[in-house]
């Protein structure tokens, strides 16, 4: 497919890509560094399980609604930059014409070839009173996530001015979609609230570990990265809405037994003899006996078609087609750009120019479906 009008398009996955150097909560103390592709990474994974809980009490979700609203909140944080979140509302609220116009011309600065399906449904979004069933669960989730990050920081923190009345803020913005089964479960505690928290532990996860890179990115923003392109990716190939569904949420928990395992790099993974294999039987039985019990049972079959053996094309009679080849080549397009960037950025090693170069030409030799050399030529005239 042509670059032109493609809704994968590098302009927009740059812009993703650039929320890893957003930091959250900056302006306190923090036991790890906090980003804004992570906070979105970990919202679309507890919108997944509100949504699963939606559907379970008999709604009827829409998950593409899910995805890119998803998606589009997220273009709209990163254009509006780190505000503070009441002045991030107030002004929305306050200025809602004006900061619309503004989000959607930067948008089309950044992504002048954008797939005009795509382009038309972000400025619908953009310009709508964000109501709905969809809407709800996206907020929901929202703060949930920045809940699990203000209880992460909050002992670090008492002293400071104001702690009291942002607590109580979140608090109170949670409370406002506990009609919501599953945002009630994860505030419950038990077995929801620890499902979640398992998914925010990959956001202490540092990729490429070995090596100095800027930015740091952690394996769940990275997974969100994967997400986003097999998304577009999927919407320029006319997928199926069910495909669609299960590539993006397949790929978004693709790396989830590594917050069981840690990551293991691939030369040592194909340098020692059947290690790749044992550590498969390993993921398998972990995710069996300490991910899954966390989940609705009959969820089970799902969560297993989805997270086992995710890079492989599967075609099921009743959980339908998941595209895993295509899924990984976005996980070696997403440690490419990871390997790239940070040399562009100035900061380099050994380790990883070998990993670009080896990442870049496995994309040349088998990234011609996903036109992965449009792709990278994008990115390299970038200036970034």
């Amino acid at each position: 497919m042509s670059g032109s009008n493609r809704a994968l398009n590098m302009g927009l996955i740059f812009r993703f890509f650039d929320a890893a150097n957003m930091h959250r909560w900056n302006d306190h103390l923090r036991p790890m560094d906090l980003t804004e592709l992570d906070k979105q990474a970990h919202k679309v994974a507890i919108s997944w399980y509100i949504g699963k809980r939606e559907e379970d009490a008999g709604s009827d979700v829409d998950w593409t609604k899910i995805i890119e609203y998803c998606m589009f909140s997220f273009i709209e944080r990163t254009v509006l930059t780190d505000l503070k979140p009441e002045i991030f509302h107030k002004i929305r609220k306050d200025r809602s014409d004006e900061i619309a116009d503004y989000v959607i011309s930067e948008f089309d600065t950044a992504t002048s070839d954008m797939e005009q399906g795509f382009r038309q449904r972000f400025e619908r979004y953009i310009r709508s009173d964000r109501s709905g069933l969809e809407e709800s669960i996206i907020r929901g989730a929202h703060y949930l996530a920045t809940k699990w990050e203000f209880d992460l920081i909050l002992d670090m923190n008492r002293t400071f001015v104001g702690i009291d009345e942002t607590q109580k803020a979140i608090r109170s913005e949670v409370e406002m979609h506990k009609d919501l089964v599953g945002v009630t479960d994860i505030l419950l505690g038990g077995s929801a609230k620890y499902f979640t928290d398992m998914i925010g532990q990959l956001r202490f996860q540092q990729r490429w570990t070995r090596t100095p890179r800027i930015p740091q990115t952690t394996v769940l923003g990275h997974s969100l990265m994967v997400s986003n392109m097999v998304y577009l990716h999927d919407l320029d190939r006319g997928a199926a809405p069910k495909q669609k569904y299960n590539d993006y949420f397949t790929a978004l928990f693709h790396d989830l037994p590594e917050v069981l395992t840690k990551d293991v790099i691939s030369p040592v993974k194909t340098s020692v003899s059947g290690l790749a294999d044992l550590l498969n039987e390993y993921e398998k039985d972990a995710v069996g006996s300490r991910i899954l019990p966390l989940l609705p049972r009959e969820w089970g079959g799902e969560f297993k078609f989805m997270i086992f053996e995710p890079f492989l094309f599967k075609d099921d009679p009743v959980y339908g087609k998941v595209d895993g080849p295509t899924i990984k080549l976005f996980d070696v397009m997403g440690a490419y750009m990871e390997a790239y960037v940070s040399r562009r950025y100035g900061i380099t090693s050994s380790s990883l120019r070998n990993g670009e170069d080896d990442l870049r030409g496995r994309l040349l030799r088998e990234g011609e479906p996903v036109g992965a050399a449009e792709l990278i030529e994008s990115l390299e005239r970038m200036d970034i």
